[in-house]
C-alpha cells in the first residue's frame, strides 16, 4: 500500500502549522484548545516528553515490529484514532478521511457520538472494524437504539465516556460562537472566506451536521433550538446503575475512557468492563487536574494483569507513543494529531499522518534496540 507520505510536513508541528493556515479560526481554534487557561493541554504533552529512553546497543537485534495485539485483534501499530467531535467542521469528511486510512492501516478507528459521519457509514467504510463511542444521552430509549445502531454494524468495542460531567469551559468557543452549524457571525464569516478551500470543500460536499444523531431530532432546528437540544438530549455523567445497563445490553469489548484515577478503574473492574482508555479529554474538559501520563503511571502497575490499560492525551509523534507505551501503556490513541493532518492534507491526511507515526517510532525502536514493542517498556529511565 502507498504510504503518501509528503515529506514538506515530516512532524506533527509542521501539520498543526499547515492546519492553522487551511482551516478558519474558529474551526482552529476548537481542534487546538483546550479548556480555561490551557494548563492540562500544555501539561499532558510536556510530562510525555520528561520520560526518557536509555538505548543499548551492542545487543543481537532483528528489525523492528509495530504490530500489537489488543482486544483478540492484531494491529499494524499500537496506536489508533481517538474519538473527536465536530471532525466534519475542520475538514469535510474527516472522519471518513480517517477511518478508510486506519483500514487501510489496520489501526483502530473510533467514532464519535456527536461526529459528522453515521455509524453506518463508517461501519462500511472499516468493513465492521471502527469503534464506537457512546456519549450519554438523557433517554434511554436513545441510548437502546444507537447500541442496537452499533451492534447491527458488529462495532467491535464500545467505548463509554466518564470525563464529560460537564462540558469543559473554553473561552475561544465561547467568542467564536461555536455550535453546529457554527454562528456565522460577521468575524466567523471573514475568517471562511479567507480560507477559500476550506470553504469550496464545504459547500462541494455539503454542510456538516451531528449524522449519529438525526433520527433523534427535530427536523429545521435554528441555533438555540440546537444548543436547547444538545443540552437536554445528554446527561454526561456515569454512575455505576448507568454502567451495568451497557454491560448488560452490550455483547461486545467495553472499554471506559477518561479514567484518571485507581478508584474509577477499579469500579470499571469490578462491573466487568474489558479496558480503559487513561485520559483527561486531551486537556478540554479540566484545567485542574494531573497530566494523562501521571494517572497511567499510577494505574498500568496496578491493573495490567486485569484489563487492558491504554492512554490518549498530550502525544503529538511517534516518540511520545514509545514514551507512552515504555511508561506501561497497552496501546495509545491520539484525537488531534490526525486532524492536523487531515486538516492540512485533506484526503491525504490521514494515510500521511500513519505513515509517519509509524516512521517515527520505528526509528526510536531501531535506536533503543527493540524488537517488539513490550521491549521499550526495559528502555525506561527510572526517575
Amino acid at each position: 500500500m502507498k504510504s503518501e507520505v509528503n515529506y514538506k510536513y515530516p512532524s506533527v508541528e509542521d501539520l498543526r502549522r499547515r492546519a492553522k493556515c487551511k482551516i478558519p479560526k474558529f474551526a482552529f481554534e476548537y481542534l487546538d484548545g483546550g479548556c480555561n487557561d490551557d494548563v492540562n493541554l500544555k501539561k499532558n504533552t510536556d510530562r510525555i516528553r520528561d520520560i526518557e529512553l536509555k538505548p543499548k546497543y551492542l545487543v543481537d537485534y532483528t528489525v523492528p515490529s509495530l504490530k500489537s495485539e489488543l482486544f483478540g485483534h492484531t494491529y499494524d501499530a499500537p496506536f489508533g484514532i481517538s474519538p473527536v467531535g465536530l471532525q466534519g467542521l475542520m475538514w469535510p469528511k474527516s472522519p471518513e478521511i480517517l477511518a478508510k486510512a486506519a483500514f487501510e492501516h489496520n489501526i483502530p478507528f473510533v467514532l464519535s457520538t456527536v461526529t459528522t459521519a453515521s455509524i453506518e457509514r463508517i461501519a462500511e467504510i472499516t468493513e465492521g472494524k471502527a469503534w464506537f463511542q457512546l456519549y450519554h444521552p438523557a433517554q434511554e430509549s436513545v441510548t437502546k437504539d444507537i447500541l442496537k445502531r452499533a451492534e447491527a454494524v458488529e462495532c467491535p468495542v464500545l467505548v463509554i465516556l466518564a470525563d464529560v460531567p460537564s462540558f469543559g469551559y473554553r473561552p475561544r468557543d465561547i467568542r467564536n460562537g461555536l455550535s453546529m452549524p457554527p454562528k456565522m457571525t460577521l468575524t466567523n464569516i471573514v475568517n471562511a472566506m479567507k480560507r477559500p478551500h476550506w470553504s469550496i470543500q464545504t459547500l462541494i460536499k455539503g454542510q456538516p451536521s451531528f449524522e449519529i444523531l438525526k433520527p433523534y431530532m427535530p427536523k429545521n432546528l435554528n441555533l438555540s433550538q440546537l444548543a436547547k437540544f444538545m443540552d437536554t438530549t445528554f446527561s454526561g455523567r456515569l454512575n455505576e446503575d448507568k454502567i451495568k445497563k451497557i454491560r448488560d445490553n452490550w455483547k461486545g469489548k467495553l472499554v471506559l475512557k477518561g479514567a484518571e484515577s485507581v478508584h474509577d478503574v477499579e469500579k470499571a473492574y469490578q462491573l466487568g468492563l474489558d479496558g480503559v482508555i487513561v485520559s483527561n479529554h486531551g486537556g478540554r474538559q479540566v484545567d485542574v487536574g494531573q497530566a494523562a501520563i501521571d494517572s497511567l503511571k499510577t494505574i498500568a502497575p496496578l491493573y495490567k494483569e486485569k484489563l487492558t490499560v491504554m492512554m490518549d492525551s498530550g502525544i503529538r509523534g511517534g516518540a511520545d507513543v514509545a514514551r507512552v507505551m515504555a511508561s506501561g501503556a497497552d496501546f495509545s490513541f491520539m484525537g488531534r494529531t490526525f486532524m492536523y493532518g487531515v486538516s492540512a492534507l485533506g484526503r491525504k491526511g490521514g494515510n500521511h499522518t500513519i505513515a509517519m507515526l509509524k516512521t517515527q517510532l520505528t526509528q526510536v525502536m531501531e535506536q533503543m534496540s527493540c524488537g517488539e514493542i513490550k521491549d521499550l517498556q526495559s528502555k525506561l529511565v527510572e526517575k
